[in-house]
């Protein structure tokens, strides 16, 4: 943390350089950004995968980001930034249309009502990732809180600017091509809860 975090950590508080793919150590052709990682599974995950892409990976809890920066020394990945401050400054950053996806699994869901406000879906936020993304760009969302999925739904279609084109029970019951699944997502379906996976594509 001490001395690979300094390397691997966005500094905001300058301007986003006009060519972003310059963050990288690798040579990366493509840009993507995972908003609460949790414990890195799925981000260190898709960086081995694709290491033609650059991934932008977003955590505020320190021990997500310890074993996040653990598995990138681990695996010596150079195609990963990390950020540990709310996801909303990160979008504000960015320069439009820089980004061809975004992921957002298993969010705080604020389950009491007088939460709600502290979801990370609202208008603002849903605003900040479409200008982010490019032209058919992909928002996912995943979530074992049902109510979050239909809140995540309402305001992701209200938008007007998300296209959902799921056609049968199977677009968002059945994970992601390739999903390895998560730590979180285990303890869900170990307790019977059944996640959902959204994909909306930029209209």
């Amino acid at each position: 943390m001490e001395r690979l975090l300094p390397q691997l950590a966005l500094d905001l508080s300058e301007p986003a350089p006009g060519n972003l793919s310059g963050l990288f150590a690798a040579d990366v052709e493509d840009l993507r950004l995972e908003i609460g990682f949790g414990g890195g599974e799925h981000l260190i995950h898709e960086a081995r995968k694709t290491p033609s892409c650059g991934f932008f990976g977003v955590e505020p809890f320190v021990n997500g980001m310890a074993k996040a920066v653990a598995a990138i020394k681990g695996e010596e990945l150079t195609n990963i930034r990390l950020y540990d401050g709310d996801a909303a400054n990160l979008l504000d950053w960015l320069p439009s249309q820089s980004l061809s996806r975004v992921d957002l699994f298993y969010p705080d869901p604020w389950p009491k009502r007088r939460h709600w406000k502290r979801r990370f879906v609202n208008a603002d936020n849903l605003a900040r990732i479409h200008r982010a993304l490019r032209p058919g760009g992909v928002f996912r969302f995943a979530s074992d809180i049902p109510s979050y999925v239909d809140w995540t739904m309402i305001r992701a279609l209200r938008h007007g600017g998300f296209a959902w084109p799921a056609e049968t029970a199977a677009d968002w019951r059945e994970p992601y091509p390739g999903w390895p699944g998560t730590r979180y997502e285990a303890k869900a379906l170990r307790e019977g809860r059944r996640p959902a996976y959204l994909t909306f594509f930029k209209s």
